[in-house]
């Protein structure tokens, strides 16, 4: 192979994973703005709106949402609090990954507003039990 064919397809590559790994790790948490996905059958979650819900803040010291954080929603011009159940960033070891930012409607108080939960939640909930225990009772399938 050609010396300056070699150096050319060199650059090539590191310009291409320059650019392939230039995001920030926290775009793929839940952070302020995201976008959500509300996984509950609540009437507030389900009906369609001209605009998906998003997060406006996150109830802890990093502003970043892992699962089990509650966050408040702006969702149809109001703001709710919900519970994260499921987020793109890859976490610690054996721990699932979803496809979308998945939330959970959620009181004042803890309770679910919905009654069931559509998609499936991470078993590290549990963890949380007293919390959140009528949550889990209304989850469908944990993974």
């Amino acid at each position: 192979m050609d010396r300056g064919l070699r150096l050319l397809t060199t650059q090539t590559w590191q310009i291409v994973n320059r650019q392939s790994f230039s995001f920030s790790v926290s775009c793929l948490a839940i952070q302020k703005m995201t976008r959500v996905r509300v996984v509950d059958n609540s009437t507030m979650g389900n009906t369609p709106y001209h605009r998906p819900p998003r997060c406006i803040h996150v109830y802890n010291k990093s502003g970043v949402g892992k699962v089990g954080d509650k966050i408040l929603l702006a969702i149809k011009g109001q703001k709710k609090k919900a519970l994260i159940v499921g987020h793109k960033m890859p976490g610690p070891t054996m721990t699932p990954r979803f496809d979308s930012n998945n939330v959970v409607l959620i009181e004042d108080n803890g309770n679910p507003v919905g009654t069931r939960i559509k998609s499936p939640i991470p078993t590290s909930l549990r963890k949380l039990d007293g919390e959140y225990s009528k949550l889990l009772a209304i989850a469908q399938t944990f993974v």
